[in-house]
């Protein structure tokens, strides 16, 4: 029996996670949960990145201090296109920006002056996005950062922390694909875009697979954690990646994927990059997934805006759970107008700025809490049905099932309102399956498990699945 440990970092908070593999199953105990909160500075939107490293080294702890439990594996997973810059000697000298931060604005266009918009995508084959590292990178260097200036080596979110435990700096393919300077049909970075761009291709760390052994736990890790050297992986450090590897699809079907969370990430999983004029045009995304496949998707707001609501509105002295906003939309009833989910990505008072918005177009703004929530889902099902029949077109595929995995795979009334529009069968859970994604790579690569496809199979057999039909198939 394998015991993996699994980090899991995502916008809100991270998890320590302990994966445990016996029988042909897959049980998950959480070691350790704390909250992920960015800090503003003069400068900026930062993480507070050295505080989420204590916090992984504290869920280590907890799992060394447990009796007669040997480490199989520890990987660690977590949002993409965020990054810290190195000096020589392997020092932090420029923290990671929060891909909110404000730096980013505009930089699209001006980019698309020295590189235009169809090439980038040539180059790449992902979505555009003004988060994305690329124009992180190009608005420090409009900005004269000396950070950039300075920096050795540059190492994305997961590839910085499994650096801190392991002394070894490298960067996975599913988190460097996330960047927009990676090509997916060559599987290395576009140094001949940086180039044009003004931008140093020296600081691009050594890239390696997914699954990849990167070595032990650095000593005075592993004494303060009590897991002596146990060995660090690679994993599918892209959350979603790992997300991805846990879809319970059975291959007698054709399905997509929604992983629901802060962000929601449709897609198809495919075998080779789909790189052309209609996918550029509809704005998808060729990221690289688990054993060498691609992750054609669409990135969506996701549950961010359900989150900000709540954020706003307990700042106005009314505290709701994920739970109440829920059965507060249910009892609504269906909503007089939709919104468009990807038109609100910057933070802050979040029902104020949709009422505006639908002032605006001249629709009707919701009064109440549960209004307010149930256009918000309604709107969510609105868009997956769009991306839905995107992925059909671009793909010649008729997709028969949605799967929908992560936190949000708990809201059962989305889940219907996506069976409802769409008019396919949805498939909800695992809610976990990041962490589950996360410790199957690390057991394929540690030898306990053969493929993904059985690594499928372990998921179908330890969860609780549920399964919504459109409301018309009732009849």
């Amino acid at each position: 029996m394998g015991h993996y440990l699994a980090v899991d970092l995502g916008a809100e908070s991270g998890r320590v996670m302990l994966g445990s593999l016996e029988g042909g199953r897959l049980a998950l105990e959480e070691l350790h949960r704390f909250a992920n909160t960015a800090v503003h500075l003069p400068t900026g939107l930062y993480w507070n990145s050295f505080r989420l490293f204590h916090d992984i080294v504290h869920g280590l702890g907890v799992a060394g201090r447990a009796p007669d439990l040997k480490v199989t594996g520890i990987g660690i997973d977590t949002w993409g296109v965020d990054f810290g810059l190195l000096a020589s000697d392997g020092s932090l000298i420029d923290c990671p920006r929060h891909y909110r931060d404000a730096r980013t604005n505009g930089m699209m266009d001006k980019l698309f002056e020295c590189v235009p918009r169809g090439e980038v995508f040539n180059y790449t084959g992902i979505q555009f996005m003004q988060l994305n590292s690329l124009y992180q990178l190009y608005a420090m260097k409009l900005a004269g950062s000396p950070g950039l200036a300075a920096a050795d080596q540059l190492l994305f979110m997961p590839d910085l922390l499994s650096y801190w435990l392991t002394g070894v700096r490298k960067s996975e393919m599913t988190i460097a694909s996330t960047s927009q300077f990676y090509d997916p049909r060559t599987r290395s970075f576009c140094n001949e875009m940086l180039d044009r761009l003004g931008l140093p291709t020296r600081i691009l760390p050594p890239l390696v697979e997914p699954g990849t052994l990167l070595g032990a736990l650095r000593e005075e890790i592993a004494a303060a954690t009590h897991l002596g050297p146990a060995p660090v992986y690679a994993t599918a450090a892209h959350d979603t990646a790992s997300a991805v590897a846990a879809v319970p699809a059975a291959t007698d079907t054709t399905w997509c994927y929604i992983s629901s969370g802060t962000w929601s990430l449709m897609g198809l999983e495919l075998k080779a990059p789909l790189i052309n004029e209609r996918s550029l045009e509809a704005n998808f995304t060729n990221e690289i997934g688990a054993e060498g496949t691609v992750r054609f998707l669409k990135n969506i707001a996701g549950m961010w805006l359900l989150q900000e609501c709540r954020r706003a509105w307990a700042d106005e002295g009314i505290e709701y759970t994920y739970d109440v906003m829920t059965r507060l939309a249910d009892e609504a009833g269906p909503a007089e107008a939709l919104i468009d989910v990807d038109a609100f990505l910057h933070p802050g008072d979040m029902p104020n700025k949709i009422a505006a918005w639908l002032r605006e177009g001249g629709l009707p703004a919701p009064k109440k809490p549960g209004a307010m929530c149930r256009m918000i889902l309604e709107s969510l099902a609105a868009r997956y049905k769009q991306v839905l029949e995107t992925l059909e077109s671009l793909s010649g595929r008729r997709i028969e099932v949605v799967h929908i995995v992560g936190g949000g795979s708990r809201n059962r009334l989305l889940n219907q309102l996506v069976a409802n529009a769409t008019g396919r069968t949805v498939v909800a859970g695992p809610a976990e399956a990041t962490a589950m994604g996360n410790v199957l790579v690390q057991a394929i690569a540690a030898g306990e498990l053969k493929n993904l496809a059985e690594g499928r199979e372990v998921v179908r057999r330890s969860c609780e699945l549920e399964t919504f039909v459109p409301a018309a198939a009732h009849a």
